[in-house]
Order: C-alpha cells, then sequence, then structure tokens
C-alpha cells in the first residue's frame, strides 16, 4: 500500500462496544475513518443478527449522519439494499435503493464460483487506476438489482449483473476484494484513500 496515506484508525471493538454502552455515539463514531460490513451466508440471518444488537441503527447513523465511507463485501453489499428474496422477502438496511434477487442461469452452476472480469464505471473511484477489465474473485447465489443511479460496474455470468456500486459515501463489491490478490489491494487502498463524504 501507499505508505503516504495516513494510517486507517484501527480500534478494538472493546472500546467501542465499551463507548456505545455508555450511550457515546460521538466517542464510538470519532475512533474510526471507514467502516467495512463484510459477510458471508444468509440475508435473514445476517439482519436478525444486526437488529439484534442495535448494530443495523448504529451503521445507519454512522452512514447517514457522520458521513463516513462504508463498503460493504459479498453479503455485505447486499445488506446495504432495500430487501433480499432469500429465504423468502427479508429488509435490508436500506441505504441503496435495490433488491437482492437469485441468480437465474439455468445453464451455469449457481453460486458463481471463482474469477471472473469486471467492468468498472468511467468515473470509480474504488477501480481507480486499475483499467477498463479487472479480475475479482466471487462466490454468491444472489445478486444485487437496481434502476437508481448507483455508478455500478457490471460483470458478466450468463447476464450481465452489478459487481460493484457507489454513491455518495456508499461503496460495495459483490466479489471479495481480500481472495483477489493485487486487484483487491489495490481497490482496498482506494477506498481507504476515500475521505468523508
Amino acid at each position: 500500500m501507499d505508505e503516504t496515506l495516513d494510517p486507517p484508525k484501527i480500534v478494538t471493538g472493546l472500546l467501542l462496544i465499551d463507548s456505545l454502552l455508555e450511550g457515546n455515539f460521538k466517542v464510538f463514531s470519532d475512533a474510526f475513518s471507514h467502516l467495512i460490513l463484510p459477510g458471508v451466508g444468509s440475508f435473514k440471518n445476517a439482519m436478525d443478527n444486526l437488529s439484534s444488537k442495535g448494530l443495523d441503527t448504529i451503521i445507519k447513523k454512522v452512514v447517514k449522519e457522520d458521513k463516513k465511507p462504508i463498503i460493504g463485501i459479498c453479503l455485505g453489499m447486499q445488506l446495504l439494499c432495500t430487501s433480499s428474496m432469500e429465504e423468502g422477502f427479508n429488509k435490508g438496511l436500506d441505504l441503496i435503493d435495490a433488491v437482492v434477487e437469485k441468480i437465474d442461469e439455468k445453464d451455469l452452476k449457481v453460486p458463481h464460483v471463482g474469477f471472473n472480469q469486471v467492468k468498472p464505471h468511467i468515473n470509480s473511484q474504488l477501480f481507480k487506476d486499475m483499467g477498463k477489465s479487472v479480475d475479482f474473485y466471487f462466490t454468491h447465489s444472489f445478486k444485487v438489482n437496481s434502476c437508481v443511479d448507483i455508478n455500478q460496474s457490471m460483470c458478466l455470468y450468463g447476464n450481465k449483473f452489478i459487481s460493484s456500486f457507489e454513491k455518495d459515501n456508499i461503496y460495495a463489491v459483490q466479489f471479495h476484494p481480500e481472495l483477489s490478490q493485487v486487484n483487491g489491494l489495490k481497490l482496498l487502498e482506494n477506498f481507504i484513500k476515500i475521505k468523508n463524504a
């Protein structure tokens, strides 16, 4: 990574939880510069876990009020959306006007697993200096579908699907940058360089 960057703020979970238990949201929010929402598994279970701990409300506040940059990774991308049809209808964090639907490709294996080409949007901050077509590692059975302007990149697996989106301070990728070697590291470096909206 670029050593001229200010190091991201890294804090322990205990400090964050203590701040929240004491009702001090400002200490909590000031403790970090960027938020990463990773995830694998079930949309419903993930949303139930976030909601039961009050983390859904906290994430929304950090993103909407404090304008901290957030990146959703894989299931994390889907959780940022309005809803998902996985295991029936389930509400998401509703930070992006989009729905999550099952990949419906009769002639292809689902889940979609392996490296695939991503075609970034021309004005993408996440894909800055990365070229017009970049390989990333995917493993997913559901995809995001949206009609709104969310500066999306596309990937082809039978049909085109949204492989990432960017809107204001909200960023998301369906693939796994942490499993995508040099390209993944570059994308995460680009995310860390993004300032508050």
